[in-house]
């Protein structure tokens, strides 16, 4: 499904995840690499015409998501006590050739030619926003998928 969708299906959700990757304008893509082990490299997300839109410059990732679409997609952190909280997406990167993606103003990619970036929309699979509360000791996760709906659930930690 599409970002729209997860904000169609999940307001608050879609609303407080987009707060995370927005504040620091840079995710961590996860990506299987050919021998099934993980990688994590920086991107930056994009919300273009109600779809989730990172670009991938030629890399070793790049081929990672062409041979194999699943990636997680976490908001960057940057407070040890987990204050500004966590949000990720786990979904498919499908490559675009959608011009006005291709050419959305203000992404890193607009303008260059075709071999010099990977634009790929993401296929939200489930969303999660982890809260935490560290003088109370309280993790909160709120997950949402098509296909199970919405759940919530707090435990003490650690």
């Amino acid at each position: 499904m599409s970002w729209r969708d997860l904000e169609a299906g999940a307001p608050e959700l879609a609303r407080e995840g987009w707060a995370r990757f927005s504040r620091t304008k840079v995710a961590l893509l996860g990506t299987i690499r050919e021998d099934g082990s993980p990688r994590i490299s920086p991107v930056e997300p994009y919300l273009i015409e109600g779809e989730l839109v990172v670009g991938v410059m030629p890399s070793p990732k790049l081929d990672d998501l062409h041979r194999d679409p699943r990636c997680v997609l976490h908001s960057s952190i940057s407070h040890i006590d987990g204050s500004e909280g966590e949000f990720e997406i786990h979904g498919r990167a499908v490559g675009s050739q959608d011009p006005v993606l291709l050419n959305a103003d203000g992404t890193w990619w607009a303008g260059r030619e075709p071999d010099r970036a990977g634009v790929f929309t993401i296929e939200v699979d489930e969303a999660i926003l982890v809260t935490w509360s560290a003088d109370q000791g309280r993790m909160t996760t709120a997950r949402w998928s098509r296909a199970a709906g919405g759940r919530k659930s707090t435990r003490i930690y650690p």
